[in-house]
């Protein structure tokens, strides 16, 4: 009871924006001030922190890289579907078209095929024995299988083929890169959240008669808190800001290697990972900040 009355209490008070505006200048002006107190420790902690990110973004950025160079050869694997003598090419085109996961069928006639072969081999004059032929092509190496199960139930359909030795390696390429970049993402976090953590520590003991003069005082819980999250985001826009410099190097030299292969580059790739870098290493020294204050102070 007491509570809810306090809140509607509290909602009725008009607010004051100039003193909001001075909290947050003392806040900001009490994370400077831990920033400094830390000393020669912040080179240590940021060149740390831009080391770990230096290697998470090469690995996001080589990833992505990875998965378009599998894709662009995924492209290139297609169905071959060989119909019924008494099948129209046309007709089945028609239905497989409407198969998910299919983005284009071009039909192969038996004639264009047996000219083909004839122009590459000394056959004799004997009537044309190839079939008429689809090649069906998808969005995905990882649904070849699946369209390849929908078209060998069509009955027009006499026999059907596909590089699937290769698909399968396509497949597990873009797995094993899936897997690798979580792993650097998890261990990026840890790896963050505890440098974070210990120096957030020692900033705490530097502090800890200051704190405990606050918390008598009635000051509330978010104020002691807050220029040290602070704090930890700092340390991961630095550690970030110093990470882009390396990753530029690593983007140009993907981006001669696409160029080489004439395979083209993920758009706003680059834009992308480092968009990412600065919003997880901002995170995860906030988190590991707020768990040290947790742990050690209890508000």
């Amino acid at each position: 009871m007491s509570k809810n009355l306090k809140s509607s209490v509290k909602r009725h008070i008009p607010k004051d924006w100039l003193c909001e505006l001075r909290i947050l200048y003392r806040l900001a002006v009490q994370t400077f001030n831990d920033i400094k107190r830390t000393g020669w420790v912040n080179v240590v902690i940021v060149t740390t922190m831009a080391a770990i990110l230096m290697i998470f973004g090469a690995c996001f950025r080589s990833a992505l890289s990875i998965s378009a160079f599998s894709k662009e050869l995924g492209n290139a694997l297609e169905i071959s579907v060989y119909l019924k003598s008494n099948a129209n090419a046309v007709d089945v085109r028609r239905e497989i078209s409407g198969f998910e996961h299919v983005t284009q069928i071009s039909i192969i006639p038996k004639s264009a095929s047996w000219k083909k072969l004839k122009n590459e081999m000394r056959l004799p004059n004997v009537d044309n024995p190839l079939p008429d032929t689809l090649h069906v092509k998808v969005d995905n190496p990882e649904n070849l299988q699946e369209v390849f199960n929908n078209v060998k139930s069509l009955a027009t359909v006499e026999d059907m083929s596909y590089a699937k030795d290769l698909a399968a390696k396509i497949e597990m390429v873009n797995h094993v890169v899936k897997t690798i970049t979580l792993i650097v993402i998890l261990i990026m976090g840890l790896l963050t959240v505890t440098i974070i953590n210990n120096t957030i520590q020692l900033v705490i003991q530097s502090r800890k008669e200051e704190i405990e003069i606050m918390r008598l005082m009635g000051v509330n819980n978010w104020y002691i808190r807050f220029p040290f999250i602070m704090q930890g985001a700092f340390y991961g826009f630095m550690g970030s800001l110093l990470a882009v410099i390396p990753l530029d190097y690593i983007q140009e030299g993907l981006m001669n290697i696409h160029k080489f292969f004439m395979v083209p580059s993920p758009p706003f790739a680059q834009n992308f990972v480092v968009a990412v870098m600065f919003t997880m290493s901002i995170l995860f020294g906030a988190v590991g900040s707020f768990w040290c204050i947790k742990k050690h102070l209890q508000v």
